[in-house]
């Protein structure tokens, strides 16, 4: 058996809780909604050129946490605790500032440049990425098992939730903005985002 979880480092992957927080992260609006959305309502090619340079600031993070976990893993056994009580923390953190930002008005980032690169700046300078990556990955991994495959996989697929995201969302830009201009619906959804925040953080410091 622990040959087989060594080969299969995926096989305890705690995928679940994971992919929900991922979610709930994924669709709470931050700076980059806010750019990309902005510039999807003025037209469909500005806002899928806003998404790619997102998403290209996602692919650097990703990276950047798949080395840098995996090093950090093998050199500290007990780094990948430490770590997840650190992300549960920034979870409950982002889950409370959800719900205190609920329904205000976030400005555009006035970053330079073309649209594109807008959106890498925006999302390479954005702590917000950094640190769902460094909580959210640490928390599914299994500690028996290899990190740097664990690591790739979990990166992968949170740069392809993201990505999947704005495919969805750049060509209702218009439809859903109008939606989520209304205060008390966006209040409201905001709200319930946070919740869940805190409420999977908590669960992550009882397990």
């Amino acid at each position: 058996m622990a040959e087989r979880v060594a080969d299969d480092p995926a096989m305890h992957i705690a995928w679940t809780s994971f992919l929900l927080a991922l979610v709930v992260i994924t669709v709470v609006p931050g700076p980059d909604f806010v750019l990309i959305m902005g510039n999807a309502v003025r037209s469909l090619r500005l806002g899928v050129t806003a998404a790619l340079g997102v998403v290209t600031g996602l692919l650097v993070h990703a990276t950047l946490a798949t080395v840098g976990l995996s090093a950090l893993v093998v050199a500290v056994p007990t780094a990948l605790f430490l770590v997840k009580a650190v992300g549960a923390l920034y979870l409950a953190h982002l889950g409370f500032m959800t719900l205190k930002g609920a329904g205000k008005e976030q400005e555009l980032p006035r970053s330079g440049g073309n649209v594109f690169l807008r959106g890498l700046l925006c999302d390479l300078l954005n702590p917000k990425v950094m640190l769902t990556f460094l909580s959210l990955i640490p928390q599914a991994m299994d500690p028996n098992s290899p990190p740097l495959p664990q690591a790739a996989l979990l990166s992968a697929v949170t740069v392809g939730v993201f990505a999947g995201f704005w495919v969805v969302v750049v060509p209702l830009a218009r439809q859903l903005g109008t939606v989520l201009s209304r205060p008390k619906v966006r209040t409201a959804f905001e709200r319930v985002c946070g919740t869940a925040l805190i409420g999977m953080a908590a669960s992550v410091l009882a397990a």
